[in-house]
């Protein structure tokens, strides 16, 4: 895998960035998770985490809760549990039921061993020092208890990285253009297991590969327009970029009658 630059790294991890305009609102995360409704096999997320805590009891964090898809779960179907949902970007917790907090998940508001499971679902990637991250999730979560993590494999949506690359070439006047940026990188489902390894002893990975299959480009190109927060990462204009890749996705679907792209994400269940 290459390594990613510092710069890189800076983008992802920005709390200004993170919480003013990447998800100030829950505009640009809905899009990325919109994308999935196109997706087979179909994965009940929140069920898979809420079946993972079956044996779990009194607290559940969510930690980087966004805009709530896991909290509304964990509280619709597990009623006996006190779900507290925590997010570094005030903007986003707007729509999400109490209660939540702003926090950090490198300094959580909890007591150690105070909660019976943790998530921590797409987003370790946005924090600067995963490491103590991690250890910080571990503090508080009982010795009997665990935490549920999730990220995308280093060889998610390959198709989105060469369409990128196509329309980014085709605006520069290139054969290609650059890379699209990555947000899982960091913490890839290849990386996470080691990373979490250094303070559980065990972690099972479940995988879960797919292939999206589109025959109208909105919902791609919504996707890709989420990335709008990090446009001045891309070394190419944004929007034309994106609207480049929008003739090329006309062009496919209408010879070829849809548009695939191959997922992998997973989930990472930690115990002590």
């Amino acid at each position: 895998m290459t390594e990613l630059s510092p710069a890189h790294d800076a983008a992802v991890t920005d709390r200004n960035r993170l919480a003013g305009s990447a998800y100030s609102s829950d505009r640009d995360l809905a899009a990325r998770q919109a994308l999935y409704e196109w997706k087979t096999p179909r994965y009940d997320l929140p069920g898979m985490v809420a079946e993972q805590l079956s044996e779990v009891r009194g607290r559940v964090v969510d930690v980087g809760c966004g805009n709530g898809t896991y909290v509304r779960r964990l509280r619709r179907d597990r009623p006996d549990l006190a779900v507290l949902g925590l997010d570094i970007a005030p903007g986003i917790l707007a729509g999400v039921p109490g209660p939540v907090a702003v926090a950090d998940v490198t300094h959580l508001p909890l007591a150690t061993a105070s909660v019976g499971a943790a998530l921590a679902m797409h987003m370790l990637y946005h924090v600067p020092h995963i490491p103590r991250a991690v250890a910080e999730l571990s503090r508080v979560v009982a010795r009997d208890g665990l935490l549920v993590v999730s990220t995308n494999s280093a060889r998610d949506k390959p198709e989105l990285d060469d369409l990128w690359q196509r329309a980014a070439g085709d605006v520069l006047g290139t054969e290609r253009g650059p890379a699209r940026i990555s947000l899982s990188a960091r913490f890839s489902l290849e990386r996470a297991p080691a990373i979490l390894g250094e303070e559980f002893g065990r972690v099972d990975t479940i995988e879960l590969p797919g292939t999206i299959t589109v025959h109208d480009p909105e919902p791609v190109i919504a996707h890709m327009a989420s990335y709008r927060a990090w446009a001045d990462q891309h070394d190419v204009p944004f929007e034309a970029t994106i609207e480049r890749a929008r003739t090329i996705l006309v062009d496919h679907i209408a010879h070829h009658g849809a548009f695939e792209i191959t997922c992998l994400g997973g989930i990472l269940v930690c115990r002590y």
